[in-house]
């Protein structure tokens, strides 16, 4: 898995969150894979027990906004509407997940993959007492229009368009040969 670490900041408010500081994070390149597609299926709670195993945690809602838009980009890859060459999404894409590393246009300048469209990702709310997850960044079978939202979801849903993506608080071992920063 290749980690790459973000620069914090302070994420403006949204719909879904109060401005506040994201802290430096580690962040997976991609969603979770199996066999070059991402890894479905798994309810909220499956998912945070993956990663914790796997070293890392579901994002905040707020740390997935930060990564994703660095508190200034309307789409993960900046202002361009989404197109077949930035994201999997319903008006663009094959009706199915696709390979984490085939739209290469969609990257965020940081160089992480499939933030937008392709799989949604899990994010954690946990000012909200409800048992309500955020969903972040569109599936393939989502509109154009949900590669920038966040939308409620029971955290014991299963779908083929919900997937994950890792953070970790603290850098992976040292000199593991799949790790990146950037400024």
């Amino acid at each position: 898995m290749e980690w790459i670490r973000l620069p914090g900041g302070r994420v403006p408010a949204g719909e879904w969150h109060r401005a506040q500081p994201v802290a430096v994070l580690w962040w997976s390149a991609t969603p979770l894979t199996a066999d070059g597609l991402p890894l479905t299926g798994l309810r909220l709670d499956e998912a945070a027990e993956l990663a914790s195993e796997l070293g890392g945690r579901i994002p905040t809602s707020a740390e997935w906004e930060w990564m994703a838009g660095g508190g200034s980009r309307r789409y993960p890859w900046g202002a361009a509407e989404p197109s077949a060459q930035h994201a999997n999404l319903r008006a663009s894409g094959p009706g199915h997940t696709t390979p984490v590393h085939a739209h290469p246009a969609g990257r965020t300048p940081q160089g992480l993959w499939d933030v937008a469209g392709n799989v949604w990702e899990w994010t954690t709310a946990p000012w909200r007492r409800d048992g309500i997850a955020l969903l972040r960044g569109g599936s393939y079978h989502s509109l154009s229009q949900y590669a920038a939202c966040a939308h409620d979801a029971p955290p014991g849903l299963r779908s083929p368009g919900i997937g994950l993506r890792l953070v970790r608080d603290t850098p992976p071992a040292p000199h593991s040969p799949c790790e990146r920063s950037t400024s």
